[in-house]
């Protein structure tokens, strides 16, 4: 998770060393082992270092590769040895132990911006081209890791952090309407090119951006794939090769002496510690593991806790309590040293933060389970609709009769549909009423609303696991990596996601889903006797209460109700049609109801950093 900069004149002027030294420090929180910047005329790039991995304890970074190629990155790579073996059949001198930064430029030098097809993990990076005068930037397939731009004229500058790229004096500050639109609507930026500035831009997942003299060319280098297919002759192959492409991610994520593992006491998390557990135990090297749970010890019914205890007594892992009962709403976000770089619609996201300071005081990397429920979304129909264009009418009728044999009757879907169709259903979405009527006009709010509730997400449909596939491109990963990134902390952890290992991904949107993802059966058969059978065997269980909706009722809602307003506000809420907020709201309008409340406070915090560069305008905008 270390911290990266960079900044290119395209005309040529040269670069004031002292700016670019400057955002490097600013970037010091983020990389506490080393400090460097490296210029040569129009072209600058910065890099505060955070140890992650064992081949990074000697590594230096801007680094150089035969004086021509240059390199900041914020990058951990997985398959290391299959990429070292390619490179070597390129003519390629590479040493094993060389860091991730070493290697990518080597892929750079041997396959030029096509490399980038051939790498695996987690990266956003930049390489200069001294010889073809060109920047090179790119982002990991899923957008873990951050990139954000700017362009001003013949300036184009870089970060993983959107705050430092705020910090530049040419870059203007004026907020991008549509994402504001967005978070207001949503609870979040539906677009993954931009930002909550106008003029800041996101690298979305999975591109690449290439910049010159003669221009700006961004390109998608992936896409979740819609034509694997894999079919084994014994059920028993399916479940062996997960588990091996499972634990080579984990293994590939456990290259630290020191890891933490967010556990929850579920399936997904649980999955990963035994995992997580077992690698070190094959190899040389041992990694220290200890768990962290958050728990509400009085707030919600919550029995996380519980489970999560068997977990780590069943694997001898220790397990790190944190009660999350006692953040107040808004808590610490009027903190002088508080600035989040964009809008968070948790009023209670305090407690997020203290968990992470927490973790980062212990080690340096959290394994998440995040990703699995996603990826094995169970959809019967398409996969029927697939046996029927094949014509393989015995393995249908085979299936179909499998599946109406174990599977539950839908009562709660049933209920839902009902509820939906006679409009009782208590947190079904409306428009909300307290939006500035100019503001819906200018920004076509209206029409956004409609768009994103027909059609969340455009891409091409996956034959048999079409909500599966769909969900890989859905905004919701960009806001929860950038949330858990140091950028936003903002504390020196770096979260690594097991599950969102492109191998595992390509596997599993290519073999069959029933009956392997039908309550996640593949990942259940996977740990028989690798976990407590009690979590093995443990449904998808819902959070029992809210935890913002029980502090309203525990606390009430004065702090929130009695907050100063930002005038700033005013031009995207119409306050005398906001409900104050009380504990009788539904969980859905709680949640549309407490995002202009966040927003407010966000525009306030947003001034600490980089918003006042320029004066104001009349209509709150900075110039």
């Amino acid at each position: 998770m270390s911290g990266i900069v960079g900044i290119y004149h395209r005309n040529g002027a040269p670069l004031e060393k002292a700016l670019l030294q400057a955002l490097v420090d600013f970037l010091a929180y983020r990389g506490p082992d080393a400090r460097e910047c490296w210029l040569d005329g129009s072209i600058g790039l910065g890099h505060t270092m955070l140890r992650t991995t064992r081949e990074s304890q000697s590594e230096r970074q801007p680094l150089n590769l035969e004086r021509r190629f240059w390199i900041a990155a914020d990058a951990r790579l997985d398959g290391r040895a299959d990429l070292i073996a390619g490179l070597q059949r390129a003519k390629r001198v590479v040493r094993p132990e060389a860091p991730d930064s070493e290697l990518i430029l080597h892929a750079y030098a041997a396959w030029g911006t096509p490399c980038v097809e051939r790498l695996l993990g987690d990266f956003a990076f930049a390489i200069w081209d001294a010889r073809n005068k060109q920047l090179f930037c790119a982002r990991d397939h899923f957008g873990i890791k951050p990139f954000y731009y700017a362009q001003q004229r013949e300036l184009f500058i870089f970060s993983n952090t959107l705050n430092c790229v705020r910090l530049h004096p040419q870059v203007p500050v004026e907020l991008n309407e549509a994402a504001i639109g967005d978070f207001l609507l949503f609870g979040a930026n539906c677009d993954n090119a931009a930002t909550s500035f106008r003029e800041i831009q996101r690298l979305p997942p999975a591109h690449t951006l290439s910049i010159s003299p003669e221009g700006v060319k961004i390109r998608r280098y992936w896409t979740p794939p819609t034509d694997g297919r894999i079919r084994y002759a014994k059920p028993e192959e399916y479940m062996e090769n997960f588990r091996a492409l499972l634990e080579a991610a984990v293994e590939d994520r456990l290259r630290a002496d020191r890891v933490g593992l967010l556990l929850s006491g579920g399936l997904d998390s649980s999955s990963v510690a035994a995992v997580a557990k077992d690698v070190p135990a094959k190899g040389t090297q041992i990694t220290k593991i200890r768990c962290y749970t958050h728990v509400f010890d009085s707030l919600i019914p919550d029995r996380e806790g519980e489970y999560a205890r068997e977990v780590g007594e069943f694997l001898r892992l220790p397990v790190k309590f944190m009660a999350a009962d006692h953040t107040q709403l808004f808590e610490g976000w009027d903190d002088p040293e508080f600035s989040l770089p964009e809008p968070v619609e948790d009023p209670l996201f305090k407690t997020f933060l203290d968990s992470c300071r927490n973790i980062s005081a212990d080690c340096r990397v959290a394994l998440s389970g995040e990703g699995v429920d996603n990826l094995m979304e169970f959809q019967i129909w398409p996969y029927a609709a697939d046996h029927c264009r094949r014509g393989e009418w015995q393995q249908l009728l085979t299936e179909l009769a499998n599946y109406f044999w174990i599977r539950p009757f839908p009562y709660r879907g049933i209920q839902a549909r009902l509820r939906r169709i006679i409009r009782k259903d208590p947190d079904l979405a409306v428009f909300p009423v307290w939006l500035n009527r100019e503001f819906v006009r200018r920004a076509n709010l209206k029409s956004r609303w409609k768009e994103r509730l027909e059609h969340p997400v455009k891409t091409r449909a996956h034959p048999i696991v079409p909500k599966a596939h769909a969900s890989l491109s859905l905004p919701i990963w960009t806001r929860m990596f950038e949330q858990e990134n140091a950028g936003v902390t903002p504390y020196p952890l770096e979260v690594r996601y097991p599950f969102l290992d492109l191998r595992i991904v390509n596997y599993l949107l290519a073999i069959p889903p029933f009956p392997w993802f039908f309550e996640k059966m593949i990942l259940r058969e996977a740990m028989a006797g690798r976990i407590p059978e009690r979590i093995r065997m443990r449904p998808k269980t819902p959070v029992e209460g809210d935890p913002v909706s029980a502090q309203l009722q525990k606390n009430g809602a004065e702090r929130a109700n009695q907050m100063p307003w930002s005038k700033d506000s005013d031009r995207f809420v119409d306050r005398t049609a906001l409900t104050p907020l009380h504990d009788k709201m539904s969980i859905e309008k709680l949640r549309s109801q407490v995002r202009p409340f966040c927003l407010n406070v966000w525009l306030q915090s947003a001034r600490r950093v980089g918003y006042n560069k320029h004066a104001e305008s009349g209509n709150g905008e900075a110039r």
